[in-house]
Order: C-alpha cells, then structure tokens, then sequence
C-alpha cells in the first residue's frame, strides 16, 4: 500500500472502493399491446447527477424485426421516431433519429454511439434490470460500475517503497 514520502498513513482496502446501492435510474413503464403494436407510458425517474423525472409515450411494433419507435414527452413538448439500435459491433451500436421540440419549434436529426463500456470520461461498465411486476407493467432499474485499473509502482535506492499499489472501485446501481 502507499506509506507515501509525505508521513500519511497508507491507505486500507476500504477506503480505496466505494459501493453505493442508490439506482442511478429507476424506470416504471406501464404496456398494453393494441392491434400488432405496443402502447406504452415510461415514467423515469434518474438519480445521477441530478434528480430528474421523465414522462414518455412510446408506441412500437410488437414484430421480431421492428425498426423503429415513436416517443412522444408531454413535459419537454418533444416528439421522437427513433430507430432500433444497430449493431456496428459487438459492444458498439447505432440509433439514429428524428424529433421535433413544439416548444423550441425546431425540428432535427440525431445520432448516437452506445456502448455497454467506457463513458464520461471514467471506466465505466453500464447496464440495466428488468423485473416484470404483473402483465403490462414492468419496473427497469439501471446499475453502472466505475472502476479504476491498479496502479502499480516501485522503487529501488530513493527512500520511496520497493513496491506500491493504489487501486479503486466503484459501483453506482
């Protein structure tokens, strides 16, 4: 562990991670299925970095090979048809989309890249639960692990220790 050159105690396994249980996001998502498509109401509620709460409509086709939904958010007056995620690679997809803010009165195409890996500038590992509370309502929470690669150092002949690891770790569910 690190006894440092500057007289600070070296540093416990405990206090090198850091385990919080909170989700970072918590989704209630309310379905019917209407004539081959899927009717559905998300309320989302995030946690980190701040306490936000999302209302969509989302209606989707029900078959094996849809290719896309159509979001609508009463709050932020935003319309979305947005299109499946496609495989670009094994951890990397694309969805791409077109949405409309009435408010902004602005119309626009988005991309986005999304992995299960990596992101703001951390190690990161995301992903998300669902658990199926009764017919047409399920509840999807979210859970990231962040995680920071051993660092190992040593040396010989300095007054600095021979050998040094300062390692972290932690998990936001």
């Amino acid at each position: 562990m690190d006894t440092g050159t500057s007289g600070e105690e070296p540093k416990s396994w405990d206090e090198l991670y850091n385990i919080n249980l909170m989700p970072s996001e918590l989704f209630l998502k309310f379905r019917k299925e209407i004539e081959g498509f899927r009717v559905g109401l998300n309320m989302e509620f995030y946690n980190v970095p701040i306490n936000e709460c999302h209302a969509k409509l989302v209606l989707k086709p029900l078959s094996y090979d849809r290719k896309w939904k159509f979001i609508y958010e009463p709050l932020h007056h935003d319309v979305h048809l947005i299109s499946k995620k496609i495989p670009v690679t094994n951890f990397l997809s694309l969805q791409v989309g077109i949405g409309h803010s009435f408010q902004l009165r602005a119309t626009g195409w988005k991309w986005k890249l999304t992995t299960c890996l990596g992101g703001d500038g951390v190690s990161r590992i995301r992903n998300k639960t669902s658990l199926g509370l009764c017919p047409g309502v399920d509840l999807r929470f979210g859970w990231r692990a962040d995680y920071v690669f051993p660092e190992i150092t040593g040396a010989v002949g300095t007054g600095e220790p021979l050998f040094n690891m300062n390692s972290g770790l932690h998990f936001v569910l």
